[in-house]
């Protein structure tokens, strides 16, 4: 006699469009690991605005649909397929990437995406290191190839990526600035590795920052809204300074002349381009950073699955991110 397939709850989008595309299915089937794949039972899923525009239909990557949203999962391993055997169930792990989608009570990830998460990270906190802090990584380290002593300008710190830099930058020897534009986001990016935060929403806050900064300029600028900030990074940089665009919502006009001065550098950072070997790379250098103590990821609004529409919709048109936004399961 055949056992019937287990059930559980995952969020599904059968179309593109606005966050209402995001529905909540109960009846959904577990999936059941194969060859070098593992399931893991979800405590805790991170919310990254890319996910909102690959379920808007906009992105370069579009899913199969009907399809489930979600990468960054913590939770426990539930269960184990063929030649998987780094784990075993009952394991503690978070992941950079999962094969059947993270907003869901089970996911299924390929085990070369899936890391061990020490006892000193709650699930809340494993479910904001994926996406956040291995962009961050591959932004300064990999693209910007940051040198202890350089300055780093984290254009929008008070995000997951932004927070996940400042800690990064601080930790491999920088002199790191910050903007944000809540005084609860300044706060919180002082808290985590920032010397100095300055407030995005003043007029003069460019100003501010040149004074600050004096002549030599800025050598590195981790640029998290580059429609609007561009043209301004440009005039901060220091002679070979380099800006990451690592967001970005639309277009903006810049003069080239800009970048002809200084001999300044503007890098595109996604981290669909990495290989299975630099994650591999990152992963020891942020597992290191948890058992050390300088990774410790910043947990910002918090949502029950049911309510995953309105995270999509706040994550994008929210009065500012302080910290990382999380489903609960």
């Amino acid at each position: 006699m055949a056992t019937r397939q287990k059930l559980m709850r995952a969020v599904r989008a059968f179309e593109f469009g606005g966050p209402e595309v995001l529905k909540l299915q109960l009846d959904v089937a577990v999936p059941i690991p194969k060859d070098n794949q593992v399931l893991i039972k979800v405590h805790a899923c991170g919310v990254n605005p890319v996910e909102t525009y690959i379920r808007s239909g906009t992105y370069s990557r579009k899913p199969l649909l009907p399809y489930t949203p979600g990468s960054d999962v913590a939770g426990v391993i539930e269960a184990v397929g063929d030649n998987a055997s780094a784990f075993k169930k009952g394991d503690r792990v978070f992941t950079s990437s999962t094969i059947s989608g993270g907003y869901a009570e089970y996911a299924l990830a390929a085990d070369h995406t899936v890391y061990k998460l020490p006892e000193k990270l709650d699930f809340k906190q494993g479910a904001a290191v994926g996406i956040p802090y291995f962009t961050a990584y591959r932004a300064l380290i990999h693209s910007a190839r940051v040198k202890a002593g350089e300055s780093v300008l984290v254009h929008g710190a008070s995000g997951g990526v932004g927070l996940a830099a400042c800690q990064i930058a601080r930790a491999y020897g920088l002199k790191v600035l910050g903007t944000a534009g809540t005084e609860e986001g300044q706060k919180v990016v002082l808290q985590n590795g920032a010397h100095e935060v300055f407030n995005h929403k003043e007029v003069n806050y460019i100003d501010k920052i040149k004074t600050y900064i004096g002549e030599k300029g800025i050598d590195v600028i981790i640029e998290m809204l580059a429609n609007v900030n561009l043209s301004k990074d440009l005039s901060l940089l220091s002679q070979g300074g380099r800006v990451i665009v690592v967001g970005n919502r639309g277009t903006i006009e810049i003069n080239p002349r800009d970048i002809m001065i200084k001999e300044s550098s503007i890098i595109g950072v996604t981290l669909f381009a990495t290989t299975k070997e630099e994650f591999q790379q990152y992963a020891a250098a942020l597992q290191a950073g948890m058992e050390i103590g300088w990774l410790k990821p910043v947990i910002g609004s918090q949502y029950p699955l049911e309510k995953v529409a309105q995270a999509h919709e706040n994550i994008i048109h929210g009065s500012g991110a302080t910290g990382k936004m999380i489903l609960l399961l």
